[in-house]
């Protein structure tokens, strides 16, 4: 299975992507192993500031090290130099706000998932003519669970993620799967700035296991 595949595979078999940014690498880092213990095997971490880099370094070691089969995927990825400086640190695979044609075609050509955010169906189009696989549809709160069942029959060949505006609940996550999503990106309600501050990685832990049981019940 190629690697764009693989990645594909494992974010929707979880069917939830948590996705932060930390400034302190020590909590970049805690964060991932919360993530880790409760049963996450992808993550996307964001390209939000200038510590990006050197926590995203840190995190690939300590999963090389101690967390097997995690993928770690980079976010708010809006230019060719970041996509090389994240592939040359091992992302896994690769997230932005927008389609970005060139970004797009240094990826596919180096056989790493790369998943651009698109809010119209001509983004989704270009997007799906540069042989992207995976759309990420943002910023869902704007967008709605309506326009992705209107477009959903146009794109057989697409699988569809939704960030922005999920809610951590039952009802939020179920309307975007009944939808057509095959995955919900979860940042800020989940992986909260004060959550990250307090260092409350239990908190973390147990709310993710929240949300995978959720999956697992609409799923049934």
């Amino acid at each position: 299975m190629s690697s764009i595949q693989n990645s594909i595979e494992v974010i929707v078999n979880q069917g939830i992507l948590p996705l932060y940014f930390a400034t302190s690498e020590t909590i970049s880092v805690e964060v991932l192993r919360a993530l880790y213990k409760a049963r996450i095997r992808a993550v996307e971490y964001t390209n939000r500031g200038p510590e990006a880099l050197s926590n995203f370094t840190k995190m690939v070691s300590v999963r090389n090290t101690e967390l097997p089969e995690m993928l770690l995927g980079i976010g708010t990825i809006k230019n060719v130099e970041q996509a090389k400086d994240f592939h040359n640190a091992g992302a896994d695979f690769f997230i932005s706000p927008g389609f970005v044609p060139e970004v797009a075609s240094y990826l596919i050509s180096n056989q790493l998932l790369y998943t651009p955010g698109c809010m119209t169906p001509t983004e989704i189009i270009a997007a799906e003519n540069a042989g992207i696989k995976f759309v990420k549809l943002f910023p869902g709160n704007i967008l709605g669970t309506e326009f992705l069942t209107s477009i959903k029959d146009i794109f057989p060949s697409l699988t569809f993620m939704t960030t922005g505006g999920v809610e951590t609940t039952h009802e939020s996550i179920e309307s975007w799967f009944i939808a057509g999503a095959s995955a919900v990106g979860l940042g800020s309600k989940l992986i909260s700035k004060k959550r990250m501050e307090e260092q409350d990685y239990d908190v973390i832990e147990n709310e993710t296991k929240k949300m995978l049981e959720i999956i697992q019940t609409i799923r049934r």
